[in-house]
């Protein structure tokens, strides 16, 4: 059984970003910027916030963040997004979801410009990324990908299950998945909560990605023998005996399938270190793209 690291993956990602970005700070003598947007006081958000500009600092990207009370104005946030699209030193917009309930998500979200989304969500993005065209990609789905590619785990030919269908993971990670190309040519399926026979489905899988959001889903009857599985969910649940009270889980029961599969990622740990990493990779393209033109 072989444990796929996520943090291992990061940091060489990391790594070569940051000798990039030292070298183009040099030949151009600016470095790239990403800038994050956060509405309200969501203490999950705050603590990815956090780990961005932890990221943008240790690897010589300028990180802008935009602290925003909950009760902000549509307009505000309108203003905010608007100026940031002109403001050259941002190469990358984050709008850090969710949003509090007056303020529709879909609406912000296409108000940044297609060039600066680093999020890859913009309907823009969306449909280069389905049609098989040059763009930013889903940070999440994108880290996936990198992970598999570091592990040699090739989905040419193979039936990859993703169990879940959100815009942020199961979409875009289908779409790329199913292209031609490196690192693709597999044969997807995915389901979702209205699929009948979900775990019939997903114990045919060579590749199960579990993306659905509910703690300990993915139970050992879902999984083939010999599978590869990537839980990219992570859900906190009680945890009495821990100091903080809960702990951090992903939508696979991991020790009672971990006999059954060929590799597996850890919650935390996995994918999760690789979203992040990706972000990082997005703007650093974007500011590329920028001194190309």
């Amino acid at each position: 059984m072989r444990l796929l690291d996520g943090v291992v993956v990061k940091k060489e990602i990391l790594a070569d970003i940051k000798q990039e970005c030292k070298s183009l700070l040099k030949q151009y003598g600016v470095a790239p910027g990403l800038a994050v947007i956060l509405v309200g006081d969501n203490p999950a958000s705050q603590a990815y916030v956090g780990m961005k500009q932890k990221a943008c600092e240790s690897i010589g990207m300028l990180s802008f963040e935009h602290r925003l009370a909950a009760s902000i104005a549509e307009e505000e946030l309108v203003a905010c997004i608007k100026q940031l699209n002109q403001d050259d030193r941002v190469h990358g917009i984050l709008l850090q979801l969710p949003l509090p309930d007056h303020l529709n998500s879909d609406k912000m979200l296409q108000l940044i410009d297609p060039k600066k989304d680093v999020d890859g969500f913009h309907p823009e993005n969306v449909g280069r990324l389905l049609v098989g065209l040059p763009t930013f990609k889903s940070c999440t789905p994108y880290g996936v990908l990198k992970l598999m590619e570091y592990y040699h785990i090739d989905p040419t030919g193979k039936h990859v299950v993703i169990i879940g269908r959100s815009n942020i993971v199961g979409k875009p990670l289908a779409a790329m998945l199913m292209q031609k190309g490196d690192n693709a040519n597999a044969t997807v399926t995915v389901c979702h909560s209205r699929s009948q026979n979900l775990a019939g489905i997903a114990s045919q899988a060579d590749i199960l990605i579990a993306a659905i959001g509910k703690p300990y889903f993915v139970t050992p009857n879902m999984v083939k023998e010999g599978a590869i599985v990537i839980d990219v969910g992570i859900n906190r649940i009680d945890d009495p005996g821990s100091d903080k009270g809960y702990k951090l889980v992903g939508d696979v029961d991991y020790d009672a399938i971990l006999s059954k599969v060929n590799a597996i990622t850890p919650v935390p740990g996995g994918v999760g270190p690789l979203t992040i990493a990706m972000l990082m990779s997005n703007t650093l393209q974007s500011f590329k793209n920028v001194m190309k033109a």
